[in-house]
């Protein structure tokens, strides 16, 4: 099978591209080139480089005929943000291709309500990049259930790997967390720490994207959430990473309003975008209708990925 991947030169895309070459697809890599896969890999070599600007091939209205004389029989789009940007490329293959995936997000659910969330549950985005992407997912659904058009929504967690600094144990980017507990350092987390985040491995989301592919009949015209088997508490989630350290978690509880006075701006707006929506998702339908297995936890996704920063970033600190 002939598969473009829009976007494939970026972090699940490192995984997924050779996933797809080993499995004996022929592979073309949309992305305007800016930068290298994040790991190296052999199969990268039988892969075709198809470089395009998405934005300004978009705005001249060329982009999804530029995806359609690639003459595809599958295209993921791993990077598209806004319900015309899917609308354009769909109504340029509809009828051309067999099998359209879309990536997602679990924040197309807005607030946990009932835990864990399954797929069916209503959709109430909190955000503009929730919003959007529940927009598309709604507009990709209708077209496979009313036009036949092969599409199929895949819903990542927090992505995380070598090469990128996971959601930390206080909602947010700031790789000091993980050095504080590190060091035995007192850690203030937001409330109780009960609020929750849902890590996967990017390599598991190359896993899923694989697994629809090849579960053509049970995957097209449905949406999956791709994350670890469970979710972690920021509480959990530092105690566990302090032993990992070997460390005694040293933390500390502040109500919302104090806690942000603790932090930057930035840190605390994503703090609040992670609290808020505290995912905490379902894989039993990706399990069931895909075999989707993830080979991560989320403690061992992240271990990784922190790993990773400290031997390349923090060369004083191990893990």
């Amino acid at each position: 099978m002939k598969v473009v991947v829009i976007g494939g030169t970026g972090h699940v895309g490192t995984f997924l591209v050779p996933r797809l070459v080993m499995a004996g697809h022929e592979v073309i890599s949309v992305s305007r080139q800016e930068r290298a896969p994040y790991n190296v890999h052999p199969a990268w070599k039988s892969v075709k480089q198809v470089t395009i600007d998405r934005t300004e091939a978009e705005a001249k209205n060329t982009f999804g005929e530029q995806i359609r004389a690639l003459t595809p029989d599958a295209v993921i789009d791993l990077i598209c943000f806004t319900p015309e940007s899917a609308k354009s490329l769909v109504e340029s293959l509809q009828g051309q291709i067999q099998h359209f995936i879309h990536c997602g997000t679990t924040w197309v659910h807005g607030h946990s309500e009932q835990v864990p969330t399954t797929e069916d549950q209503n959709r109430n985005p909190i955000c503009d990049y929730g919003r959007k992407k529940a927009a598309i997912e709604s507009y990709l659904l209708s077209k496979a259930h009313k036009t036949g058009f092969p599409a199929t929504i895949l819903h990542p967690g927090h992505i995380v790997g070598s090469g990128w600094a996971p959601v930390n144990p206080a909602g947010n980017f700031n790789i000091e967390v993980f050095e504080k507990l590190a060091n035995g350092e007192e850690l203030i987390l937001p409330n109780f720490g009960m609020e929750t985040v849902h890590h996967v491995h990017a390599d598991d989301v190359a896993q899923g994207f694989m697994q629809a592919l090849s579960n053509w009949n049970n995957a097209v015209g449905e949406s999956f959430h791709i994350v670890s088997a469970q979710a972690i508490t920021l509480r959990g989630y530092a105690m566990a990473m302090a032993a990992w350290f070997g460390q005694e978690a040293n933390l500390k509880f502040l109500p919302w309003e104090e806690w942000k006075k603790t932090v930057s701006q930035k840190d605390a707006l994503a703090t609040w975008d992670h609290i808020a929506h505290s995912p905490n998702c379902s894989i039993d339908k990706a399990r069931r209708l895909l075999n989707y297995a993830p080979r991560y936890s989320s403690l061992q996704a992240i271990q990784e990925s922190v790993k990773y920063l400290f031997e390349n970033e923090r060369s004083g600190l191990r893990g």
